[in-house]
């Protein structure tokens, strides 16, 4: 597992004792999301935020990160993403996309590639885009010679006839994890290109599962893989 540099370490969140409630949520009840302005001294470091500090941060990121600048915990994150791509493909702005990104910050993957329609619903990320790296493709061809040039397979999750059961295949460590939209899922295009597709049991009436889950489902199956070495029998 990689270590944060000590440079970037995070300086210890006050305790709920100290003087005036120092980094506890304010104004917002026992509820509130994040810590309120910085008491005392405030921590040394150029990964830290003058205005959070002085205001609070209400933002949705781990305690390691809170009072940090956008920019300190996106280099943070990229000195320890991991080699999974994430692709979704969006002629008809698929509404999962939001939560597709979100899973991917959660689960630090290298990046996410839209391929289709430039614009996508924001409002299921929940910010976390800001720290996400996002590229944009047009078209699917545009992916291919991407992905090509990396020499990273495309992979394909979707429940079709004659796909192969995530449960059972060995994930590439670096690899592009392509999911279709909402309805009609991977395109006959993306189909074609992709080395494999991939599907995931279900055992209850419902036909597929939808964008947003069916990633997180193969993030999480990669990371148990490739990060706990847990590899499929």
């Amino acid at each position: 597992m990689n270590e944060q540099s000590p440079a970037l370490a995070p300086a210890p969140l006050p305790e709920p004792d100290d003087a005036a409630g120092a980094g506890l949520p304010t104004g917002g009840g026992p509820d509130a999301v994040g810590v309120g302005p910085w008491q005392g001294p405030w921590p040394e470091g150029e990964h830290y935020d003058p205005a959070l500090l002085a205001e609070g941060d209400r933002r949705n990121v781990e305690d390691r990160y809170r009072y940090w600048t956008r920019e300190a915990i996106v280099a943070d994150l990229d000195t320890r993403r991991h080699p999974f791509h994430i692709a979704v493909e969006n002629w008809e702005h698929d509404f999962n996309i939001g939560s597709v990104v979100r899973t991917a910050n959660a689960f630090n993957a290298r990046a996410v590639h839209i391929v289709g329609r430039r614009r996508w619903n924001r409002r299921g990320a929940m910010v976390t885009d800001r720290y996400q790296h996002v590229h944009h493709h047009p078209g699917t061809a545009d992916l291919v010679a991407w992905a090509a040039e990396r020499r990273l397979p495309l992979v394909g999750v979707d429940n079709l006839p004659g796909s192969v059961p995530l449960e059972t295949y060995p994930l590439p460590r670096a690899c592009v994890l392509v999911f279709g939209q909402e309805g009609p899922g991977l395109s006959e295009e993306v189909r074609a290109v992709c080395t494999a597709v991939l599907s995931i049991a279900q055992f209850g009436s419902t036909r597929s599962i939808n964008a947003g889950a069916a990633a997180a489902i193969a993030m999480h199956a990669w990371v148990r893989a490739h990060v706990f070495d847990q590899p499929v029998p």
